[in-house]
């Protein structure tokens, strides 16, 4: 049976697309069954693709194409449809054990709760930055995936 994985950020056109993309391309890579998804606490993003420094990053350091992903909002749902929902930073971390309902099955997470030695730390927004941000971002990311694939074998 596949594991269930929803990674979370904010307006999910940064960071959580990113972490979908890179959780499903290391399962791929390994062959295991994975189903990935990625949402935003907020609403302001629904419906557009990631931002367009987030596609390049992704292209040009992963060979990902993300521009496809769609924002959406995470859904109550979301906490009984997904084994593990993993958040970008605390304060979306709060903001999911807040809307979770009483009897979610999903175990929430920060990504890089599951990146040795990164435990606890969030994955900065990179929303505000510049490409190097967006660079910094992709590595994190895509080390904690990569980690994150290795435990949910």
């Amino acid at each position: 049976m596949a594991v269930s994985v929803l990674m979370v950020c904010l307006g999910n056109i940064c960071r959580s697309p990113l972490a979908e993309a890179t959780l499903r391309h290391h399962a791929a890579r390994l062959g295991l069954d994975v189903i990935v998804d990625s949402a935003g606490t907020g609403d302001w993003h629904v419906g557009h693709p990631p931002d367009m420094r987030a596609q390049e990053v992704a292209r040009r350091l992963g060979g990902i194409d993300v521009s496809a992903l769609r924002a959406r909002q995470v859904i109550l749902d979301d906490f009984h449809c997904f084994d593990h929902i993993i958040a970008m930073d605390h304060d979306n971390h709060r903001m999911l054990l807040n809307l979770a309902p009483a009897d979610a099955s999903a175990q929430l997470s920060l990504l890089l709760d599951h990146l040795p030695g990164q435990e606890g730390r969030s994955v900065p927004d990179p929303y505000y930055g510049d490409d190097a941000d967006f660079e910094r971002v992709w590595q994190l990311i895509d080390a904690a995936t990569e980690q994150l694939m290795g435990s949910l074998r």
